[in-house]
């Protein structure tokens, strides 16, 4: 689990970084940054997989309706980021993007948080 945590994390982390540089430099969203919003989508159905692999063979989580709240709340943040940057083609696309990634990133925490527990 915890690869599945740190690589989410790590894509996420540079979707953010990306959109937040066309957030300053004032440009909206564009189809490559919804192409990584994509990846970052198989890398949590990466980590659902994992993790129900692991509470099927066992494992015990601490909170799982906490942990499974995040992990299918992720799953969820980036489409919707995406279609409002599809609706809104300004620079505000690219800082609800920012937003999104900055969410997953916090439920990543707490999803590594609960699971470790």
């Amino acid at each position: 689990m915890q690869l599945t945590v740190t690589l989410t994390a790590i894509l996420v982390a540079l979707l953010g970084l990306w959109a937040l540089w066309f957030a300053v430099v004032g440009r909206a969203v564009i189809l490559r940054q919804l192409i990584a919003g994509g990846v970052v989508e198989v890398a949590i159905v990466a980590q659902l997989v994992v993790a129900f692999i692991g509470v099927a063979r066992g494992y015990e989580l601490a909170e799982p309706w906490t942990f499974w709240g995040y992990v299918v709340t992720a799953l969820f943040l980036l489409p919707v980021a995406g279609v409002w940057a599809l609706a809104d083609r300004t620079r505000w696309s690219s800082v609800v993007l920012v937003v999104a990634c900055l969410a997953i990133l916090a439920m990543q925490a707490r999803v590594w948080q609960v699971w470790s527990a």
